[in-house]
């Protein structure tokens, strides 16, 4: 699994930049990157954020 920034900022940067650059969908990116769906959800939902698929990115 690659290593995932701790900052909550940094983490939704990075996250919808791979969401934006190169997966097409939350599980695309969670299936490549070895990273369990539910604790990234989980992780940003603390920071207030949450996954919008229609367009692909967290707000």
């Amino acid at each position: 699994m690659e290593q995932l920034p701790e900052n909550i900022s940094m983490l939704l940067s990075f996250v919808n930049m791979k969401l934006r650059d190169e997966y097409s969908s939350l599980d695309e990116l969670c299936d490549s990157m070895d990273i369990n769906r539910e604790e990234l959800v989980a992780k940003l939902a603390e920071g207030g954020f949450e996954y919008n698929e229609g367009q692909n990115k967290f707000w």
